[in-house]
């Protein structure tokens, strides 16, 4: 009878080391085995409209999406999934979008009424927190400001359901579902048409729009945010790089789409103005990692195609439920670009100078982030006979986590399929491990060579 605890408390023995000496190799698998158990749910004969067991491949690619909050998906989510397979979706997607570790430290808070130290390791080691006692504050945070955005979406979007003639208990589901997969970045869609019927509707958008732009921005600056409501200037510096460069993404993304795709027939000009206005600044947010469409992607010039790669692979903020490199990221190069333009030694922003750790952290990120994109569409090109846009777009969208597609997914062979399963993994669990793995090897070194430049350029 013993042997039980025992066994408990030699798992838990292993888990409390594991959080400390590697906080993100736990965190992977974690997030290993949340998928693995989503899938066993999904392959489930009741997970299934038709009432039949889903191929092993579509199980695992549809929970390794919801897991990771990316949104691509092989069948149809509306259509081929039963009402309980789109809940344990909805449920993945919950879990991924705050963070299992989150999730779990939540969970140790109901029960003992604190978070102890590992799951403030491993708390911190997801959410980007450098001070262990700020890792309470920012779980009630968490919970407390995701909770209350999605409700606040799902209450607007409620009575806009209702007025397009869904019954009272469907419109209150389908609000839901869309609030949640909007502020975690989801991109998951509960209806076949999916947001294609509200393209110029703005009381149904705009709210969307907000949730994923906000989502995105990440949590530790919505709790710095918070703090200083009405003080901007006590900002952190990496709430100010944030929102400053999301902002500026945005306003580029929209206005470059709106010119590619003003006079195309395919998607903006059969719009009015105003619906061309909703549609250029909602195809403008989606690929911070949000996901969703209201045009065919398909439909859309490739110049629209390369434009949405590059911001896709940017991402949003970190620590957030987006995905790519992170806004932070490219604002670090533009500025270390910017500096070594004008001569100046040291690389600043908003009164503070950043380290030269840090941009050797982001080059790092940024191009093995790269290499990994390349691996994979190298692969995809191989194993397809679909040209490179198309590929490249799969490729970056599945990294990403963001979710747009150009309708290729459902065609792609199962090879193909499981090696996007894998980049959807890696973008929402390696950038962050890599940047936590790079980030503790500062070595100290006694002794240094001779500093020698070589000709760069």
């Amino acid at each position: 009878m013993a042997a039980g605890p025992g066994l408990l408390w030699r798992a838990r023995e292993y888990v409390d080391r594991s959080a400390r000496q590697s906080p993100a190799r736990l965190a992977l698998g974690v997030f290993a085995l949340v998928i693995a158990i989503i899938t066993a749910l999904l392959s489930a004969p009741w997970a299934t409209a038709h009432g039949g067991r889903a191929p092993f491949v579509d199980a695992l690619f549809t929970a390794t999406s919801a897991t990771t909050v990316t949104g691509l998906v092989v069948v149809p989510t509306g259509e081929y999934w039963s009402w309980w397979g789109l809940l344990v979706i909805l449920v993945a997607i919950k879990i991924g979008g705050l963070g299992v570790m989150t999730l779990a430290s939540l969970l140790g808070m109901a029960v003992s009424r604190r978070i102890g130290l590992t799951q403030r390791l491993l708390v911190s080691s997801e959410t980007k927190v450098t001070r262990l006692g700020e890792v309470g504050s920012l779980v009630r945070t968490v919970i407390v400001t995701s909770t209350a955005l999605e409700v606040a979406i799902a209450i607007v979007l409620f009575p806009r359901l209702l007025v397009h003639g869904e019954p009272v208990g469907t419109a209150a589901w389908h609000a839901t579902f869309y609030a949640i997969s909007a502020f975690n970045n989801a991109g998951f869609v509960p209806t076949p048409r999916g947001l294609d019927p509200f393209v110029s509707d703005w009381w149904m958008l705009l709210p969307i729009i907000v949730g994923v732009f906000i989502g995105s921005l990440g949590f530790p600056v919505i709790l710095d945010v918070a703090h200083h409501l009405r003080a901007p200037r006590r900002w952190k510096l990496h709430s100010k790089l944030t929102i400053a460069t999301s902002v500026g993404l945005v306003v580029f993304g929209s206005v470059v789409v709106a010119a590619f795709e003003w006079t195309n027939p395919g998607t903006f000009r059969p719009l009015d103005p105003g619906g061309t206005a909703l549609a250029s600044l909602f195809a403008g947010v989606m690929p911070r990692s949000g996901g969703f469409s209201t045009v065919d992607v398909g439909e859309m010039h490739e110049g629209t195609w390369l434009l949405l790669d590059a911001l896709m692979f940017v991402g949003g903020g970190s620590a957030s439920t987006a995905g790519g490199i992170k806004v932070t990221t490219l604002a670090v190069m533009l500025l270390a670009i910017v500096a070594e333009g004008r001569g100046d030694r040291d690389v600043e922003a908003f009164g503070r100078r950043i380290p030269r750790e840090t941009l050797q952290l982001a080059i790092a990120v940024g191009f093995i982030s790269a290499t990994i994109v390349l691996v994979a569409s190298l692969l995809l090109l191989a194993m397809t006979g679909l040209t490179l846009d198309r590929i490249l777009f799969e490729v970056i969208s599945a990294f990403a986590t963001c979710g747009l597609s150009t309708g290729i997914t459902a065609e792609l062979p199962a090879p193909a399929k499981y090696v996007l399963v894998v980049l959807m993994f890696i973008g929402r669990t390696g950038t962050m491990t890599l940047a936590a793995a790079l980030a503790l090897r500062n070595r100290r070194r006694v002794i240094r060579y001779p500093e020698e430049r070589p000709i760069i350029g």
